[in-house]
């Protein structure tokens, strides 16, 4: 590292349990962000911010007005244009050193493999279960750690799933596949701050689970209740009949 970098990141290297080494990692790293909605905007920014080597970012959107509210990767300039070109001109601005890779093209079975592939870290920050669903299968396929959340009106969750270990849950274990469609912003308001919360708190397991710091949030779902500041949380136990990684799964 040159003077410049080592000043950059001084805070981080300063760090116990980080430091010069886990510096470096973080800058080997390659995360996915799903979505560069209201979760993704801080998420984005706090990984590149910190020094992710490499950001793989997808979202097939373009801004709009209604979007800025919490989306605060964006700005009233950047209205109809692709999140992904937004996003990567404020992430420059941000910090020059990360390799961003825009990816506009929607998410689903087909292009899953594609985007997981070579990630360290997977942070869903998408809004229907279409894509989680798909993001999951893929992340269980690869074993890569897939760090998820959500926000609605006054409700915050976030979660972390492990499938490069062994007899982890997954998100399908949670959430069955219903066939109904979750409950969107747009469909329903959620508060400007709220997303914010949630998406630095997927950044933070992000760095944690590159940099092996502390204990990663793993099998657990914590909820957030913004009206009363109030966390739960709730251990998770593998399904062993969950179509995506049960026990029968691998012979599907």
């Amino acid at each position: 590292m040159d003077d410049d970098t080592l000043l950059r990141y001084s805070r981080h290297i300063m760090l116990d349990g980080l430091d010069l080494d886990g510096q470096e990692r973080l800058g080997q790293a390659r995360v996915l962000i799903v979505g560069l909605g209201g979760l993704g905007s801080p998420a984005a920014m706090y990984l590149a911010a910190a020094g992710v080597g490499h950001l793989r970012l997808a979202d097939h959107d373009t801004v709009e007005l209604s979007n800025l509210q919490r989306q605060i990767l964006h700005s009233t300039s950047d209205i109809g244009r692709r999140k992904v070109d937004a996003a990567c001109e404020r992430l420059r601005s941000l910090n020059p050193e990360p390799e961003l890779e825009p990816v506009a093209t929607p998410l689903d079975e087909d292009s899953a493999d594609h985007l997981v592939a070579g990630a360290d870290v997977v942070l869903d920050g998408s809004d229907n279960f279409a894509t989680r669903f798909a993001l999951n299968r893929t992340c269980v396929a690869a074993g890569v750690p897939l760090i998820s959340g959500a926000v609605i009106r006054m409700q915050g969750q976030l979660a972390g799933f492990r499938p490069d270990l062994p007899d982890r849950p997954c998100y399908r274990c949670v959430f069955p596949e219903t066939g109904d469609e979750a409950e969107t912003c747009s469909d329903t308001g959620v508060l400007a701050s709220l997303p914010g919360v949630i998406g630095s708190l997927q950044a933070t397991e992000g760095l944690k689970l590159i940099a092996g710091l502390g204990t990663p949030l793993d099998s657990r779902l914590l909820t957030l209740d913004a009206l009363t500041l109030e966390w739960r949380s709730i251990g998770l136990r593998r399904d062993p009949s969950c179509p995506v990684c049960g026990d029968a799964a691998g012979a599907a």
